[in-house]
């Protein structure tokens, strides 16, 4: 089956792991409909980007992940510019790294909010349409923290678990309907999220930049390599295809063993 003329929405697809997942969409003739913050100036030279590259079409939505309305408005969005929304890929997410005892409030709420919460909108919003059609893909980036822990990591590790448990009821509830819900659970992606938790991780283990690298983050994956944002997106494109029909509620690991130990 090819995937030209379908249409998605991928969350957090501004950059890293969700532009990965757009472009890989995009060279497979599905219309996208990216999400999230940055420069205005980057986000429309990637949207208009993916159109001349791919000669499909592309839009941007700016909604706020935090705000359950903005999230159906999300939707509504990619359903009048495409006429349907066909594949929902929950990608967005933020990090914050601290010992429980001092993890700010407003930080577990703002992490729960979109790594969570944020994909229950986004499906509750995209099913019925997916219902109308008779067909639908829905894709939920989780992580290697969606079956094990890590220290510091609390809130993270707690949406990532829910975002599983989430995936599972849903593909329960749609089985029938030809629409299929899976989780992608990358390990360590050398993306910005990534990134940026390196100087909270020196601060809470006392390590430096160097030993953070490759004593906490590689140390981690068997492999000593970190995922391509690239091998995400790929995994994505065959559970879109009609290949994968028949897996639904199902998590797929792509962290280089770590989590086979």
């Amino acid at each position: 089956m090819t995937l030209k003329g379908k249409n998605a929405v991928v969350t957090g697809s501004t950059s890293g792991i969700g532009l990965a997942y757009a472009k890989a969409l995009a060279a497979e003739g599905v219309n996208v409909l990216i999400n999230g913050f940055g420069d205005k100036d980057a986000i429309e030279a990637e949207r208009s980007g993916l159109e001349t590259t791919f000669g499909v079409k592309a839009v941007y939505s700016p909604a706020d992940m935090t705000k359950p309305a903005e999230i159906a408005g999300m939707i509504e969005t990619g359903t009048s510019a495409f006429g349907s929304v066909d594949i929902l890929i929950n990608n967005a997410g933020i990090q914050y790294v601290s010992p429980v005892e001092e993890f700010p409030d407003d930080k577990w709420n703002q992490i729960i909010a979109i790594n969570l919460s944020s994909a229950f909108h986004a499906i509750k919003a995209a099913v019925p349409g997916m219902k109308k059609s008779g067909w639908g893909r829905i894709i939920s980036t989780a992580s290697a923290h969606s079956l094990v822990a890590s220290p510091f990591k609390s809130a993270y590790v707690t949406a990532k678990h829910g975002l599983l448990g989430l995936t599972k009821t849903v593909a329960l509830e749609v089985a029938t309907d030809k629409i299929t819900a899976n989780c992608i659970s990358p390990g360590y992606v050398w993306t910005p999220l990534v990134e940026k938790q390196i100087p909270d991780t020196m601060k809470a283990r006392n390590l430096t930049r160097e030993q953070v690298m490759h004593d906490v983050l590689l140390e981690a994956q068997p492999t000593k390599e970190f995922v391509t944002s690239e091998e995400v997106a790929a995994i994505a494109v065959f559970l879109c295809s009609d290949a994968a029909a028949q897996i639904t509620g199902a998590n797929i690991s792509v962290d280089g063993g770590w989590t086979a130990a």
